[in-house]
């Protein structure tokens, strides 16, 4: 069980990383054209949920890996479903409907995760 638990951890970080980052590094006009749903969001709204992405990516991983403070890394997957539920959220308003059915399923990752390092197989403490 820990190895899928590092399994999910990974990819969902990796994921996490690569849309935080270019929500983070894209510049407001390219990144709308991309992501129309920006159109809806503030440029420092975008940045600042890149940023929250882009941590809880790290959180997912490096804990365990440098063995500090692992006991965060349910916290930082909590937190990344928090994070998709506010992008559900909008993407119900706008009607996009495959965006919602994917923001649960990342959702749905990083609540096993929460509920496997908290429950099943934690880390640390």
């Amino acid at each position: 069980m820990n190895t899928v638990l590092w399994v999910m951890q990974i990819i969902l970080a990796l994921l996490f990383l690569m849309a935080g980052g270019m929500k983070v590094v894209t510049p407001y006009a390219q990144f709308i054209q991309k992501m129309p749903w920006g159109k809806d969001l503030q440029p420092r709204t975008i940045k600042a949920v890149g940023v929250l992405e882009v941590l809880g990516a790290l959180g997912l991983v490096l804990p365990g890996l440098l063995n500090i403070l692992p006991t965060l890394i349910p916290y930082a997957a909590a937190g990344l479903a928090v994070t998709m539920i506010g992008a559900a959220w909008l993407h119900v308003r706008r009607k996009e409907r495959q965006q919602v059915v994917v923001n649960f399923v990342l959702m749905a990752v990083a609540l096993l995760i929460c509920v496997g390092r908290f429950v099943l197989v934690p880390l640390g403490g």
